[in-house]
């Protein structure tokens, strides 16, 4: 048991480097985005999850709504139920609006569980490679999982409420 949180706990550590800020002036936070994922069973190679998105605008009562899915290639071993993952979003500006979420990120994930779990991932993209989800998004699901994977998530816009 001491084993696996330690292995995880180093894949936390070790995919935070593989993010890169934007290298350009100063970044912005502007909100949060909020998803909650499918169940997952994860081979060998890797697996993929459907995901509900919400962000939610920093100092604003607006929120846009995605449609998700997130790949995960490399060592991803185990089940898990239905979770949630949770980002701190940083933009290259503070104007944030409708579809400014949609599009594709990539980064690191790891994730550990035996019974409840934890998950880190680190991403970066979107319109323009200009939104950056860091510093590491908090995933809770329950299931037996072990997971060092190269991460895809693609967003697609569907409403504001």
């Amino acid at each position: 048991m001491q084993t696996i949180r330690l292995l995880g706990a180093l894949c936390v550590f070790a995919s935070i480097p593989a993010v890169a800020t934007p290298a350009q002036g100063e970044i912005f936070r502007v909100g949060r985005l909020l998803c909650s994922s499918s169940p997952r069973i994860g081979f060998l190679v890797g697996s993929t999850q459907s995901l509900r998105c919400v962000f939610y605008r920093r100092g604003s009562s607006q929120r846009y709504i995605y449609a998700g899915r997130i790949r995960r290639v490399g060592l991803d071993l185990g089940v898990t139920g239905s979770g949630v993952l949770s980002w701190a979003v940083f933009a290259k500006n503070s104007r944030i609006g409708p579809g400014t979420m949609r599009g594709s990120y990539v980064g690191a994930s790891a994730n550990v569980a035996l019974g409840p779990g934890f998950g880190a991932n680190a991403l970066i993209g979107g319109s323009r490679r200009s939104v950056v989800l860091q510093p590491l998004s908090v995933e809770r699901a329950i299931g037996v999982n072990l997971a060092a994977t190269v991460t895809h998530l693609t967003l697609g816009e569907r409403g504001r409420r």
